[in-house]
């Protein structure tokens, strides 16, 4: 996903940015730092065990997908696209996939959904 990046947050390697979908926060896990104005290719990850019906829930399909700040949650609205019986799980936020881990009851595959996290893991990828 295409990021630039808006500023550095208080935290240690903390960074804002924005993209298509909208502006979040995460920490960037790269070896150089990210600076201010800077626009990247990255990935996502979603370090913590998320729960299905708590931190995961239906979305209109009419918000489409996006990334936003709601306090201190990042929220990503997207397609649940798969959950291995594991818990893994795959978020699609337009073309670009979202790994994460869940638990809970089951949920409908190919809906959209919100996606409530207060981590998000930001790996540049170089092309």
């Amino acid at each position: 996903m295409k990021i630039t990046i808006v500023s550095k947050g208080i935290r240690t390697n903390e960074v804002y940015f924005s993209s298509d979908f909208g502006e979040g926060k995460g920490i960037w896990c790269g070896g150089a730092p990210a600076l201010p104005g800077e626009g990247r290719e990255a990935e996502f990850e979603l370090p913590a065990l998320l729960m299905r019906w708590v931190d995961i829930m239906p979305a209109p399909a009419a918000d489409g997908s996006g990334i936003r700040m709601d306090g201190e949650h990042i929220v990503l609205t997207g397609i649940l696209e798969n959950i291995e019986e594991d818990g893994t799980a795959c978020l699609k936020l337009g073309s670009n996939l979202i790994m994460f881990e869940c638990l809970g009851e089951p949920m409908a595959l190919g809906g959209q959904v919100e996606l409530r996290t207060r981590e998000l893991m930001i790996y540049p990828v170089n092309l």
